[in-house]
């Protein structure tokens, strides 16, 4: 076993030296990777010297709140109601222990990683080893108004939540101790990277800050939703279906509590795209209200396909609908008016729909809360649909800020920058899938990831932490 997680660990260090080898190609064409809250001035107006802004630095200190509260209590509850009452407290533990887990590494080199300057495909992990000199000062690459602190602290948050996604396609079946080193290996390979690609300074997607190809993402739908919504597909398969799946059933034990976590996610989600502006502004103001009304409009489609197909509408199916437009507008978010969100939200309901009840059933694979069809489907579908309704008038910064050629191009909706997203959907898509099927072959050989038949039989909450979830 010794000789066995020291391989692991030479894997794990080889890879995380592979990816982030500093480069110094790319120029820097723009300021933000992501708008502040108001549009920046033309390219010949001289940029304003980095002043602190109370205000936003309370709207995101809340909006870094709002998204943890979306791991704490929102993702333990809304999963934890879906699986049967003997892995209940496993499946909250599956998100718990990743806030200590993920801060840890985010501390030490995975916010380095994502946010410092390095090659197109990850920054330096040493520019802010153990977040050395990251305070109370602004970096104007990304917030001119916000500590540097405040930056890291938000999307901490980010990097927290994108790996608890994962665990719903495999609850109920998977090792503790397998899950952990999986995880820590794959937001260091995946997600870090990822991050850097779409929001870091010289990202090769980054389309504000010297990217090779802009691709427009206000909040999270490659970095966060898809990524770990095809490697949740990708774990599942793998996995294999649980004992007893398509044959007995394995209905949820406490349908309140995922209602509940519901609630809690749909609030937690204006801090996660609104918070996206990094400022107290306009920008926030639309985003927040996109994200509102692509989150009814998922329900109410996603409530009247299962009315249609079913003869009537269950409470979870209207909660995964808003789920699902909630997952649709995020990367649009920031970038789309409120009737294109309600749009996508509407799409993204139905989309998600047959995913989830037509595409599984098809291909009987069992992703046992629905990540995929939810998270992974729903925000490619709003990657793709952003293509099409990106507006400038909403966020005039994609009108005047990437250059091509040296001559400023705009991103606004439109055949171009759809080819844009759609590159940026299948390149997540596959580097997210083939990094994780080499993950788990690794950790699945050397440590271990499925529980036998005995211990599911049981529960994990007896067999892997020695626990009941309610006295009998």
């Amino acid at each position: 076993m010794k000789s066995r997680l020291r391989c692991l660990l030479f894997v794990f260090a080889f890879a995380f030296i592979l990816v982030a080898l500093p480069s110094q190609g790319g120029a820097i064409i723009g300021q933000l990777p992501r708008p502040a809250a108001e549009p920046a001035a033309v390219a010949a107006s001289p940029i304003a010297a980095p002043v602190l802004n109370s205000g936003d630095n309370a709207w995101m200190l809340a909006s870094c709140a709002l998204v943890l509260m979306m791991t704490a209590p929102g993702l333990i509850l809304f999963y934890g109601g879906l699986v049967r009452a003997k892995n209940v407290l496993a499946t909250m533990m599956h998100s718990l222990i990743l806030m200590a887990l993920v801060s840890m590494l985010w501390m030490i080199f995975g916010y380095s990683m994502a946010f410092a300057p390095g090659n197109a495909f990850a920054g330096n992990p040493v520019t802010y080893f153990m977040l050395n000199g990251v305070g109370g000062a602004p970096n104007p690459d990304y917030s001119r108004t916000l500590p540097q602190e405040t930056f890291m602290l938000f999307q901490m948050m980010f990097a927290i939540i994108t790996p608890a996604l994962i665990s719903g396609a495999v609850a109920e079946r998977i090792k503790f101790k397998g899950y952990l080193v999986f995880v820590l290996l794959w937001v260091t390979i995946v997600y870090f990277p990822l991050c850097h690609m779409v929001w870091g300074k010289g990202g090769f997607f980054n389309w504000a800050l010297g990217g090779k190809i802009p691709v427009l993402d206000f909040a999270g739908g490659t970095v966060v939703h898809i990524s770990s919504g095809v490697s949740a597909l990708v774990c599942a398969i793998l996995l294999g279906r649980r004992y007893g799946y398509l044959h007995e059933p394995m209905m949820p034990h406490n349908v309140v509590l995922s209602l509940i976590g519901t609630g809690l996610l749909w609030v937690g989600w204006f801090g996660f795209n609104a918070g996206s502006a990094l400022a107290a502004g306009t920008l926030a103001t639309s985003a927040f209200a996109a994200t509102h009304f692509s989150a009814a409009a998922g329900a109410l489609s996603w409530a009247f396909m299962e009315w249609r197909d079913k003869g009537k509408p269950s409470v979870l199916g209207a909660a995964s609908g808003m789920i699902a437009g909630l997952a649709t507008i995020t990367p649009a978010s920031g970038f789309v008016s409120v009737p294109p969100a309600f749009l996508i939200g509407l799409a993204g309901g139905i989309v998600c729909y047959f995913a989830v009840t037509k595409l599984k059933a098809m291909f009987k694979y069992d992703d046992a809360l629905d990540v995929f069809g939810v998270h992974g489907v729903g925000s490619a579908v709003g990657m793709l649909l952003l293509g099409i309704f990106a507006s400038a008038t909403v966020n005039p910064a994609i009108g005047a800020t990437f250059q091509s050629n040296g001559v400023v191009a705009s991103l606004a909706g439109g055949l171009h920058q759809l080819g844009n997203q759609a590159v940026a959907v299948l390149f997540t898509a596959v580097f997210a899938g083939v990094i994780t099927f080499i993950l788990f072959k690794l950790v699945d050989t050397f440590i271990g990831l499925r529980v036998d038949i005995e211990d599911e039989s049981i529960g994990l909450d007896l067999t892997q932490h020695g626990e009941r979830a309610y006295s009998e």
